[in-house]
């Protein structure tokens, strides 16, 4: 195949799509320098592209990687993947300019997320565009110029991660970091039709990022599918000690949602007029009740005084810490309306810095405490775009109305998810977001694999349909456990599940060689399951409980029961319930009625 019809063959490949074509014997070196003559610098969304020597190096390390797993590309999820990175985010041999020329230096070592996925396999093919300190939403704030929205280039492409979007939306790399502080992560997604995580505060480390807000600052995720950008967090993502901010998973949170979710939105929307954006916003809820969702509207104003205090209040004052000697000593080379902004920074006291943070952490548990009850929150992305030209009318108030609904995410401890929800009806893509709780983004990427599944919209701006999503791995985080009687869905000690967040992920059966006996004297009633022969596949339901809640279940399991290794008719594994041998000597034995739920119904007869 030639150079550039190979290269046009991998526009719009998903991980999977990349994974197969090594399969297929195609070669890394051959692909990767064929998608590296087809990108130009002259494309704004990149700041810098992979010299043929900076490939070659990476193909050269590359290969060195798969000799030390002996060959096994399972090892390397991410083999010979491209991908791209913003550019505040340090890649070893690369210049990071943070988008301000004259802040530019060279990195000496690979962020930390870089290096863990490098160290998977991919290949950092270029750094992208952004506002420049990652101050903006807007993606117009750069010497290097605005990057257009994928399907109109007339209107914003969504900042301050523009590059990392556009890219991503195009087709050009299935995936690419981008930051989030004030909705950087999300915006841009939600402009241009493609997936967004912003993931938990300390989930992925900060270790090689410059800092806009410190505090608040997270590395995100673009990618074209839900299960990619889900992929690409779990390499990255991890405590690393070198960075203060960095944060050990928990791992108490629920891994999915029900399929009956829960989903609270705000009790007042505002769409400053667009009424093509809530349109799509409309129809998304819609779409979510017919999926199953229970969708309650909830007081918005604590989300809405939170958000104001990002760019209302002493937190500015951080930003200008991060621009640090550049504002100082040389503001004349930064973007005016940047600069404009860090100069409210020093108006503001230690008093004031205090009085906020307190005003923060009130807001911040009255927005927790708001979202107990509920699986998530949905909203819009954004609550409408503008074109470049507004942009350079109004540059603050319109990228005010953009963080309408994602600046306050950070300061509440929030996780969120920004997915694609239509085309309104100009053509221009909008997008919902759900947030929920910290440490809950694998539930969240769990329904958000189900929303794009269920919307099968194109892929970013490719035009490429959804490909068809393989089986969901289990959720790392979590203990997979099989129940058979009274904690079956509706029986009466299901809620020792429920309470702790398991989520029921399946029902199915056992290998043919277990029965079933109703235990004598139980309440509530029980059954106890034993392997032997002359059984028969016995229904159970599938749970997986929050690794951190599994001994809490355990510990309420009373004997003759226990928990052990349970075996499935398809041969997977579980942990399930098992039964001490001497309770079953006189027992009924119900295997012939194929569960416990059949055997409950028959004595209610």
């Amino acid at each position: 195949m030639e150079l550039q019809s190979m290269s046009d063959a991998l526009t719009a490949f998903t991980l999977a799509d990349w994974q197969q074509a090594y399969r297929d014997q195609l070669q890394p070196a051959d692909l990767l320098h064929a998608l590296r003559q087809r990108l130009s610098v002259d494309d704004n969304a990149w700041i810098a592209l992979a010299s043929a020597q900076q490939l070659d190096d990476q193909l050269g390390e590359l290969a060195a990687l798969l000799a030390s797993v002996e060959g096994n590309r399972e090892r390397l999820p991410l083999y010979g993947v491209p991908f791209a990175i913003k550019d505040n985010i340090d890649a070893a041999g690369w210049t990071t300019t943070a988008a301000c020329p004259a802040f530019a230096y060279a990195a000496s070592e690979d962020a930390t997320v870089v290096a863990r996925l490098r160290a998977a396999g991919a290949i950092l093919i270029g750094k992208t565009n952004l506002d420049q300190f990652a101050t903006g939403l807007v993606g117009t704030r750069s010497p290097y110029g605005a990057v257009a929205n994928a399907f109109d280039p007339a209107y914003v492409s969504g900042g301050s991660s523009s590059g990392s979007a556009s890219v991503v939306a195009r087709g050009l790399v299935p995936f690419a970091l981008g930051t989030d502080t004030a909705g950087s992560g999300r915006v841009p997604a939600g402009f241009n039709n493609i997936v967004g995580l912003k993931p938990t505060k300390g989930w992925l480390p900060n270790t090689g990022l410059v800092p806009a807000c410190r505090t608040i600052d997270c590395i995100s995720v673009f990618a074209l599918t839900v299960a990619d950008a889900e992929a690409v967090a779990r390499i990255s993502g991890g405590f690393d000690a070198r960075d203060p901010y960095s944060r050990q998973n928990p791992n108490s949170a629920p891994v999915g949602l029900p399929a009956a979710a829960k989903l609270a939105v705000p009790d007042v929307l505002e769409f400053f007029g667009d009424e093509q954006t809530r349109a799509v916003f409309e129809a998304a809820l819609e779409r979510l009740r017919g999926l199953g969702a229970e969708i309650t509207p909830i007081d918005f104003s604590p989300f809405r005084q939170l958000a104001e205090q990002l760019y209302q209040g002493p937190w500015v004052a951080e930003r200008t810490v991060a621009a640090g000697a550049i504002f100082s000593d040389q503001p004349e080379t930064m973007d005016p309306v940047v600069r404009g902004i860090l100069a409210k920074g020093p108006d503001y006291s230690a008093c004031d810095a205090y009085r906020a943070e307190y005003l923060r952490a009130e807001l911040a548990r009255r927005i927790n405490d708001a979202l107990a009850p509920f699986d998530a929150l949905v909203v819009p992305t954004s609550p409408t775009i503008r074109r470049i030209a507004e942009m350079a009318e109004e540059p603050v108030r319109y990228n005010a109305q953009f963080g309408t609904y994602t600046n306050f995410t950070n300061f509440a401890d929030l996780s969120a998810l920004a997915l694609p929800a239509g085309l309104r009806a100009d053509g221009l893509p909008a997008g919902i977001t759900l947030l929920a709780p910290a440490w809950h983004d694998a539930a969240l990427a769990e329904f958000g694999k189900r929303w794009q599944a269920a919307l099968d919209l194109p892929l970013g701006a490719t035009g490429r349909a959804l490909p068809p999503q393989a089986s969901a791995a289990q959720a790392p985080g979590c203990v997979r456990v099989a129940v058979v009687g009274a904690h079956l869905t509706g029986m009466p000690l299901n809620f020792q599940l429920t309470q702790r967040n398991a989520v029921l992920v399946e029902q199915t059966r056992t290998a043919a060689d277990y029965r079933l006996f109703a235990l004598p004297g139980t309440v509530p009633p029980k059954p106890g399951l034993a392997r032997s022969q002359g059984g028969a596949p016995l229904i159970v339901e599938l749970w997986d409980i929050p690794l951190a809640r599994f001994g809490e279940f355990v510990a309420e399991i009373p004997p003759p029961l226990g928990i052990g290794n349970l075996q499935l008719e398809d041969g997977r594994w579980v942990k399930g319930f098992i039964c001490e041998p001497y309770a079953l000597e006189g027992a009924r034995d119900i295997t012939g009625f194929g569960g416990w739920r059949a055997f409950i119904a028959s004595q209610a007869r």
